[in-house]
């Protein structure tokens, strides 16, 4: 019976490790969040949506009408929760936001964003950006857990 060389043992180890590091990495890039992977996660209730709901959803569109749970498929946990209360009662605000230079430039999240996640997955990298402006993108509004309006940031 041959004897197996030691270093054989050390290339198939390294090799091994390099193969679930590169899954890591590939799966963290990959895993940000997008209408299909938030689908993936909630396929069965998806599923029981319209035709119609589910394209909307896939393309990471709200419409009027939309329960908070078909909201959260398409646009993902909002930024920031709001009550607002007038002559019609009480509803849910959620917003969503982004950051821009004064000059109004956006302030983007790119590959860098991967680094600064892998050192700390809690750190957006923009909140370096001591100058920036927050940008509210686009507001829902909820009634009974049911959307009653959208508001769209528009471009000056």
């Amino acid at each position: 019976m041959p004897l197996s060389h030691p270093l054989a043992a050390t290339m198939k180890t390294n090799s091994a490790i390099r193969i679930l590091l590169l899954v890591a990495v590939l799966g963290f890039i990959g895993g940000c969040a997008t209408p299909e992977s938030r689908i993936s996660r909630n396929q069965e209730y998806f599923n029981q949506l319209t035709p119609a709901q589910q394209d909307l959803i896939r393309h990471g569109q709200i419409q009027v009408g939309f329960a908070a749970e078909m909201v959260r498929l398409a646009l993902g946990e909002p930024d920031r929760y709001t009550t607002r209360t007038d002559a019609n009662g009480t509803s849910e605000v959620w917003h969503y936001i982004t950051y821009a230079m004064p000059s109004g430039a956006p302030l983007y999240r790119g590959w860098w964003h991967h680094y600064y996640a892998w050192r700390d997955p809690g750190y957006p990298w923009y909140l370096d950006y001591d100058r920036r402006v927050e940008v509210e993108r686009l507001s829902v509004v909820f009634r009974g857990g049911i959307v009653q309006s959208i508001e769209y940031e528009r471009p000056r």
